[in-house]
């Protein structure tokens, strides 16, 4: 785990770290949100819809973002204060995903960064967030 202060961060700074979605992951989070959309949880279902297997939940793709802010950028003394999501492209089980952020602006007067944050798989996009980020110091 990072623990970057605001004094220690610059505009341009960037991490990433890398994560492969699981059909654990997929049945642990069904079990915590309650989203039973067969969408998620049935490849037949999935299929008639014109998907080859079952989709990975859009939040669980999102939590990713919190352990950017968590545990890379900044880490330890951060707050997500504020995230916008967008998706682009469909993600299954047995993704290779990266997910990377990078610092846009810091406001030292209010203890905060912006990020803009993306998630790939291989070259392509499949979600990007803007993240407010406060600072526990």
């Amino acid at each position: 785990m990072n623990s970057y202060k605001i004094a220690d961060l610059a505009i341009g700074h960037t991490e990433h770290f890398h994560v492969t979605i699981t059909e654990l992951m997929m049945s642990k989070f069904l079990e915590i949100s309650g989203d039973t959309n067969p969408l998620h949880s049935d490849k037949i279902f999935a299929k008639q819809y014109g998907y080859h297997d079952k989709v990975v939940f859009g939040m669980l793709i999102s939590s990713f973002y919190s352990k950017l802010v968590g545990v890379y950028l900044p880490g330890k003394y951060a707050l997500l204060t504020n995230i916008n999501i967008e998706f682009s492209k469909t993600v299954f089980v047995n993704d290779q995903l990266k997910i990377t952020g990078e610092i846009i602006d810091i406001d030292n007067r209010f203890n905060f960064i912006n990020i803009k944050s993306y998630i790939t798989r291989e070259e392509t996009k499949v979600s990007k967030a803007k993240i407010r980020v406060g600072f526990n110091e």
